[in-house]
């Protein structure tokens, strides 16, 4: 099983006063065990430092990074100057959409890989046909 994972699921997981922390926490016990490989860009993971530090601690950040660095089953993929070309072209092509540009990155690394799943909360996801996990009852 593989899933991208987002900035709003990983900053879920380390911010207990996130909204979705309970939800997230819950999505890992579930799977706890079986063989799932994780994906995520460096952006994602900017995206997540700058989100713990800012609304939660520095040291949670810090703490974060250091867990999902050390991640045999977390992969990350670099944003090379072709996927910024791709996803600059995205943005610009998509303004009638509120995607940030982190998120147009995720969409063309998503793409490439031919993933469908996302551990994620956003639903601009979904706006461009993949699938959040875990799924609202």
């Amino acid at each position: 099983m593989k899933f991208f994972v987002d900035s709003s699921a990983w900053t879920a997981l380390f911010n207990p006063t996130d909204k979705y922390f309970a939800q997230a926490r819950q999505a890992m016990q579930s799977i706890a065990g079986k063989e799932v490989d994780f994906i995520t860009t460096d952006y994602v993971l900017d995206e997540t430092l700058t989100n713990l530090q800012s609304g939660y601690r520095h040291d949670v950040a810090e703490n974060f990074g250091v867990w999902v660095l050390s991640q045999a089953n977390v992969q990350i993929e670099r944003i090379t100057e072709m996927i910024w070309d791709e996803a600059w072209a995205m943005f610009q092509q998509y303004d009638d959409k509120d995607f940030s540009f982190t998120d147009c990155t995720s969409f063309v690394v998503m793409q490439r890989l031919k993933l469908l799943e996302v551990f994620g909360f956003d639903h601009h996801f979904e706006q461009m046909k993949f699938r959040l996990w875990p799924r609202e009852r």
